[in-house]
């Protein structure tokens, strides 16, 4: 190994040290199934049930990520973007968010949802 290497590698090991990996802010651990990354166990979880429920007929059109423009009077106050979205057998859309945590941002995003749109959130 070269001596410019070797340096470049010191430096790199070091630096590593000096800057760990940072800790999300509310502790979740992201977790990948089926090639797609979740931010949390917790809706890898979910994700890995509501899978099974629409093979086995229960739930169709299954979604994840969907985004909600949440406007009123013709202005975008914000998009609420949830973690899934499906439809039950009767065809009733249901939109859920799996929540560890529930910050003031998500519960005033909640209310302007179910406001606008008739029906609330399932946090799950």
């Amino acid at each position: 190994m070269t001596a410019r290497v070797s340096e470049r590698l010191a430096a790199s090991l070091a630096s590593q040290r000096a800057n760990p990996p940072r800790r999300s802010k509310f502790g979740n651990k992201p977790t990948v199934v089926d090639d797609i990354r979740f931010a949390s166990g917790r809706e890898a979880r979910r994700y890995r049930t509501l899978k099974l429920l629409q093979q086995a007929g229960e739930i169709s059109d299954l979604a994840l990520q969907p985004r909600f423009p949440l406007v009123v009077n013709g202005r975008l106050v914000c998009t609420y973007v949830g973690d899934f979205s499906y439809l039950t057998k009767s065809g009733q859309r249901v939109v859920e968010d799996a929540k560890g945590h529930r910050t003031r941002e998500y519960i005033n995003k909640a209310n302007l949802f179910e406001a606008l749109h008739g029906f609330a959130i399932v946090e799950v």
